[in-house]
């Protein structure tokens, strides 16, 4: 007998099977924590996502997001794709704008349309915190490079919206393409003493006529690497702005990502500096690609 219905989108994707896919599965109040995290590992998917109800709570939709490892409170592409899902299969009327109760707190997107009626999701992060830097020729290190192939004009420093992220500058597209992670310092000088983090690399040279061309790796959880990585494009966004990548305070970029697995992406990042912090947000479309129900 059919039970809880799902929905699989690609997210910060131009056309279908590009950019990130996710599940996202209907009525999860149902579901023990053991069931959804083995539904996630199942769909072989960076991410899963789980609305408790179709009904709102302090007018937010509960919603839990797992990876293939572990369950965790925040990440960009299923916040953004589990709007979109609750926008167009939930609701009737299609708001443009709703809210998700995550593990880190309410985590409002909003929609906004261009010229031709193309619709992006956009999620605003919480606050960014700045933590420790680390040694460039480590990063190179732990992403088998040459110590010359990061920039050195920029730190490299573990910044969180809700997700812990190593943002590491490259100087060059050719140094993000050879980049991968060396699994011994990766494991016992990075992942051990310092806990899960998603590692982004990124440099200002792009394939298709962007700002940024980026990567995510995120071994630790199980992803290899991930196409498209709202979470650690949202400490990129606020790392651009606190250490002056384009000499301005308030930002609006293009990243690429997921070339090199052949899943092209794009994210659009929007980041400006107040008096007390840094407002980021993380915007890209979505587009729909099966339905079903679990068995």
């Amino acid at each position: 007998m059919a039970t809880n219905r799902f929905h699989v989108v690609d997210v910060f994707a131009q056309e279908r099977y590009a950019g990130n896919q996710l599940a996202v599965v209907h009525d999860a109040a149902s579901l023990t924590d053991a069931e959804m995290q083995a539904i996630t590992r199942e769909t072989n998917f960076s991410e899963a996502t789980f609305i408790d109800s179709p009904e709102t709570r302090d007018g937010g939709y509960d919603v839990r997001i797992f990876d293939p490892a572990e369950e965790i409170p925040f990440a960009g592409h299923p916040t953004i794709g589990t709007a979109f899902v609750i926008r167009e299969f939930v609701r009737d009327d299609r708001p443009d704008e709703l809210t998700l109760n995550l593990g880190v707190g309410q985590i409002p997107v909003h929609v906004e349309r261009d010229d031709d009626g193309n619709e992006t999701f956009w999620m605003h992060q919480i606050p960014p915190t700045f933590e420790r830097t680390f040694d460039h020729s480590f990063a190179a290190r732990i992403l088998s490079l040459d110590e010359e192939d990061v920039d050195r004009r920029f730190p490299v420093q573990l910044v969180s919206t809700g997700l812990p992220t190593l943002v590491v500058p490259l100087r060059s597209l050719d140094a993000v393409r050879r980049a991968e992670t060396d699994h011994g310092p990766y494991y016992t000088d990075l992942i051990e003493p310092h806990g899960n983090m998603n590692v982004v690399l990124f440099a200002p040279e792009a394939e298709d006529g962007n700002d940024l061309h980026a990567r995510v790796f995120a071994d630790c959880a199980g992803v290899p690497e991930d196409p498209a990585t709202g979470s650690s494009n949202g400490c990129l966004a606020a790392y651009l702005v606190e250490h002056g990548y384009f000499d301005l305070d308030d930002i609006e970029v293009c990243v690429e990502q997921g070339y090199e697995m052949g899943r092209p992406s794009l994210l659009h990042l929007r980041a400006s500096k107040t008096d007390d912090d840094i407002d980021v947000r993380v915007g890209g479309r979505v587009i729909s690609v099966a339905e079903g129900n679990l068995l």
